[in-house]
Formats: C-alpha cells, sequence, structure tokens
C-alpha cells in the first residue's frame, strides 16, 4: 500500500487551498499513491472568527469538498480529507469534520471532531475551538480496500479510549489530521503518536499543517506515518510539500503475533476507593 501525506500550509482561502490540495492529488496519482491523506482544517485555516463566517458553507455547498471529489475520480485515487469547517444547517456553529472519499469520488465515511481544543497556553495563546464549533459523539471507522482505516482530528489525539475503541472495532490504520501548535508539537506529538500505534497495534497516519500562516498562528508540521511496532516510518520534517511511502502490511499480522494487546484487552471498571 503507497500513501501520501500532503504536508500543506492552508491560508484563508479556500480556492487556493482547493488548487493545492487538487494538485497534490495529481501528483500523488503519478507518484504510485493508492491514497493521499491532508491535514486538519485542509479548507481554510482562519482563527478570525467574523472573516471565517464568509468563508464557512455547508457540506453540499463547500467547494473544497467538490473539488477534491471531482479530482478524486478523474484521478481514480482515494483520499482522506484531513478535515474541514461546515456549516450544520441555520445554527451559527459548525463541525471540523473529516471526510474518507474512494477512488469514484464517492464519500464512504465523515467524522466530526469529538475533542474540542479549549485551552490558555504558557505562551499566552488561547484556543476557544467550542465558541465557533460542535463537538462530535460518535467514532467511525470505514473499510478501504487495504483494511479498516478509523478516524480522528487533531486534539482527539490526547484521548487513548477513542483509539481503543478504533482499535476493539478492528482498524488497521489511524488517520490523525493535525494543525498542532509548535511547543506542543514539540512536547507531545512524536510520543503521543508512537504510543497510540503501539497500544492499538496499528498504523497511524498523522498529516500536519506546517509553518506560518495568513492568520499568524504557527503549526508544528511533522507529518508521520508510524507501523505497529511503534517505528516511525516517515517523518515529513518542518517543510510544505507531498510526501509518499510504502506501507508494509505484513506487519499487522506479525505485532499483532509477538504481543498480542488486542486478544488480552479487558474491559475496566469502577475504581476501587480505599
Amino acid at each position: 500500500m503507497r500513501i501520501a501525506l500532503f504536508q500543506m500550509t492552508a491560508g484563508v482561502d479556500p480556492a487556493v487551498n482547493a488548487q493545492a490540495i487538487v494538485g497534490a492529488i495529481a501528483e500523488a496519482r503519478g507518484l504510485g499513491a493508492d491514497i493521499l491523506f491532508t491535514p486538519e482544517m485542509s479548507g481554510f485555516l482562519d482563527r478570525d472568527k467574523d472573516r471565517s463566517a464568509v468563508t464557512v458553507r455547508t457540506e453540499t455547498e463547500d467547494m473544497v469538498l467538490k473539488a477534491v471529489r471531482a479530482a478524486a475520480k478523474e484521478q481514480g485515487l482515494w483520499v482522506q480529507l484531513g478535515s474541514l469547517a461546515i456549516l450544520n444547517g441555520a445554527g451559527p456553529k459548525r463541525s471540523n469534520r473529516s471526510y474518507l472519499i474512494d477512488d469514484q469520488g464517492e464519500v464512504r465515511a465523515h467524522y466530526d471532531k469529538i475533542h474540542l481544543f479549549d485551552v490558555d497556553l504558557p505562551t499566552g495563546e488561547s484556543w476557544r475551538e467550542s465558541n465557533s464549533y460542535e463537538g462530535g459523539e460518535t467514532p467511525v471507522l470505514a473499510q478501504t480496500p487495504w483494511g479498516k482505516l478509523g478516524l480522528t482530528i487533531c486534539y482527539d489525539l490526547r484521548f487513548p479510549d477513542l483509539f481503543c475503541a478504533l482499535s476493539n472495532g478492528g482498524a488497521d490504520f489511524v488517520a490523525v489530521p493535525a494543525a498542532f501548535t509548535v511547543p506542543t508539537g514539540e512536547a507531545h506529538w512524536h510520543v503521543l503518536l508512537r504510543a497510540r500505534a503501539i497500544e492499538g497495534a496499528m498504523f497511524v497516519i498523522a498529516t500536519g499543517q506546517v509553518g506560518t500562516h495568513e492568520d499568524g498562528r504557527q503549526t508544528y508540521g511533522h507529518s508521520l506515518v508510524i507501523d505497529p511496532w511503534g517505528t516511525v516510518l516517515l517523518d515529513a520534517g518542518d517543510k510544505p510539500g507531498l510526501y509518499i511511502v510504502d506501507l508494509p502490511l505484513e506487519r499487522l499480522a506479525d505485532v499483532r503475533a509477538r504481543i498480542p494487546v488486542l486478544q488480552h484487552r479487558k474491559p475496566i471498571g469502577a475504581v476501587l476507593q480505599s
């Protein structure tokens, strides 16, 4: 299985970002990839709520989703579109929604980010994702020609119960599209992703935003592909671009036989207080 990761520096204009993703789809197909992964907020990255309110659309109207579906069909390539900001009906709040699109341009699955990032950082940065977004409620697994793919988004990475639910459901791969800040990325990105891969005996494919964005934020990059043993197969560093890696699918059975954590996992009851 050959995968492509598009590490990008998304701006505030969906048309520009859509053009970049469509170009990456064509390039990935030319390099023999089976599926392309993009970061969280591939459509636009803009912390100016008033400006982005003019940009955000419903699912049926979103130009990036339309363009990616058309390009996936034209190129015959699967695409895991990391996430888009999607308006839900007439309400003011949005969903941070991830999509799996097949090689015919059909949406096979979508997932709304469950864990929203509300935090004040020591750097002085303050993020309140819940001011603009509604959280999802349901984990999502999707069947692909290569195995089952679990969908997560960014801050979900810090909640192992979600990854446990996906691995219990038979996940062979988990996508973690992200827009990690630089301080939290430097501290936690690699160790958390490797832990999730090892705990679940599955591949983790984490595509990140990178660099300085039009809205002033800085993201960490270092898109990673990690095998079920915790070995880093790809680290894309701090530059935007398209990155290709071949997944050794035989590692799934090998690792699960050597350390059968999925067979040994047991439900945990209430904590005994003494």
